[in-house]
């Protein structure tokens, strides 16, 4: 009996150094991607750039972690992060004013005027039908790259660059069809926030490849301040309160020790009238 629980004891002291030593590992991995990110994790998290939607395509299974309870699919944000570098490497290559971009989306509207400012390239809320394949039309184009937000928003330059046969770059989305797509970037492409996330970290790239030297603020693609501004209003009302109540309360005590009404209050006083009798 004492051999066999010596050698119980063993085993079970086997297993926990074991599971200790694969949770150190996990712990380290889990470290070394952080620190490996182009931004901190954070980010992605807090901009929900690793949220995609309840549908997933054959195409997009790959990038895809999990899902939630709700049934909403989650992409891997170490591939996210991997498929920007590429991205802005690809971009790289070619030069601004021969590249299009293209969002349709309201949402990616106000970094897709940052990106266009930031970077030089040819942006387009709405696509001008056949301007990249007529050359009869006056603001006939002839691009070296397409890079679009949505493949199913902006199909119609999508179409129009397989005509032509040029590389496409796009953000993806869960339920993306990624057909003809050459440089795909899975993301959450129907947030303002995620959008601007993405068009910010490649514009960035883009400009360290190309050697251009020039400084991005990330509020200009997206309301980065917005949430702590919001936080910060909270904060500042509640402290408000608080004073004022410790404020009120000091007065009370005071009143009760001196036996003198409280400021703000008149001490009122019954009077009593009596009949007087006939």
């Amino acid at each position: 009996m004492p051999k066999k629980k010596e050698t119980e004891e063993k085993e079970e002291k086997e297993k926990k150094e074991e599971k200790e030593k694969k949770e150190e590992k996990v712990e380290k991995e889990t470290k070394k991607e952080k620190e490996e990110l182009l931004v901190p994790l954070e980010d992605y998290i807090k901009t929900a750039v690793h949220l995609g939607t309840r549908a997933v395509t054959p195409g997009m299974r790959e990038y895809v972690y999990r899902r939630k309870a709700d049934g909403i699919a989650v992409l891997n944000t170490k591939k996210i992060d991997d498929k920007i570098t590429i991205a802005a490497n690809f971009l790289a290559r070619y030069e601004p004013e021969k590249i299009i971009l293209c969002c349709r989306r309201d949402a990616g509207q106000k970094a897709l005027e940052a990106f266009g400012e930031a970077t030089g390239f040819k942006i387009f809320s709405r696509y001008p039908p056949g301007m990249i394949t007529n050359p009869d039309l006056e603001n006939f184009f002839e691009p070296d790259v397409v890079f679009i937000t949505d493949p199913w928003l902006d199909k119609n330059v999508l179409k129009d660059a397989v005509k032509i046969n040029v590389p496409i770059v796009a953000l993806c989305d869960t339920n993306n069809v990624i057909d003809f797509i050459d440089v795909l970037v899975p993301c959450n492409n129907k947030a303002p926030k995620s959008i601007g996330l993405i068009f910010y970290i490649i514009a960035k790239l883009y400009l360290k490849n190309r050697g251009i030297k020039k400084k991005l603020n990330p509020n200009d693609f997206y309301d980065v301040e917005e949430k702590r501004i919001i936080l910060k209003k909270k904060e500042k009302g509640k402290k408000d309160i608080k004073e004022l109540i410790a404020k009120k309360m000091k007065m009370t005590r005071t009143s009760r020790t001196t036996g003198m009404p409280r400021t703000g209050t008149k001490r009122t006083t019954r009077t009593t009238t009596r009949k007087k009798k006939r």
